[in-house]
């Protein structure tokens, strides 16, 4: 029988795609020999229940912290979807490595509005990054990537679901391998000359909402496939100093 002790693996996450990792590794942390010591979450009551990742913590019995300074000692720390910027003294946490889990393709979409900005952009390929975590945003080595062709005509809701099918295989994907230590780190700056790099910041999307009725018809239809989310408020362009609404009907 191995004696080898279980690799500590501490949990930061929060939103859909981070109660469904936490679900698969919850799952595979006796085949893999992982305990999970402490889980980090942020609590969005929009997502509901497939969302409350310190509920399903609590359910198996693993610690829920409530702070970045109650994250004890580990091997791995684990990242998805978590609203803080860690700075070092959390990462050193870490003795073997953190890792984030960027619903993106890295380096070209750092940041926030990535699903946005590839649909402006008219990016024929998409996809997402688990990366070596540092001070800077999204900025670490890269471990393992999974890149997908986006649709024709494709609407930010539909690639943020095609995203988020693909974050939670590349989770699963590579969760022994990164256990094992059995990874490459690929430094950013030797891919930014095939694919350019961009950091964009939460803030932003609210002027990428706004339609210059002025824009070809390309363009204007560009922006709105790519700021018409569900639940947030809708592209629009002003006239007489009112907000016109943009709302996307099939055409009959």
């Amino acid at each position: 029988m191995s004696s080898q002790l279980p690799v500590r693996l501490v949990f930061l996450g929060s939103k859909p795609i981070g109660y469904q990792c936490l679900d698969h590794l919850i799952a595979v942390r006796a085949s893999l020999s992982i305990e999970i010591a402490g889980v980090l979450t942020q609590y969005r009551k929009e997502f509901g229940a497939g969302a409350d990742v310190a509920a399903l913590a609590t359910q198996h019995g693993i610690p829920v912290l409530t702070s970045l300074d109650e994250v004890p000692e580990c091997d791995l720390l684990y990242s998805v979807q978590y609203h803080e910027i860690l700075k070092q003294p959390v990462i050193d946490k870490a003795a073997k490595i953190a890792v984030n889990l960027h619903m993106a393709p890295l380096p070209e979409y750092r940041g926030c509005n990535q699903f946005s900005m590839a649909i402006i952009d008219d990016k024929r390929e998409f996809g997402t990054t688990i990366h070596r975590i540092d001070t800077r945003i999204d900025h670490g080595d890269i471990l393992f990537q999974k890149r997908f062709a986006v649709p024709a005509e494709c609407w930010v809701q539909e690639l943020y679901e095609l995203t988020f099918d693909a974050s939670v295989a590349l989770f699963r994907d590579t969760l022994p391998d990164l256990v094992a230590g059995t990874y490459t780190l690929t430094p950013q700056s030797e891919l930014v000359a095939q694919y350019g790099t961009s950091l964009y910041l939460r803030k932003e999307i609210a002027a990428l909402k706004n339609i210059d009725l002025s824009w070809d018809a390309a363009q204007i239809q560009r922006y709105i496939r790519a700021t018409s989310m569900p639940g947030f408020e809708p592209p629009y362009t002003i006239i007489g100093g009112q907000k016109i609404y943009f709302s996307p009907s099939p055409v009959s």
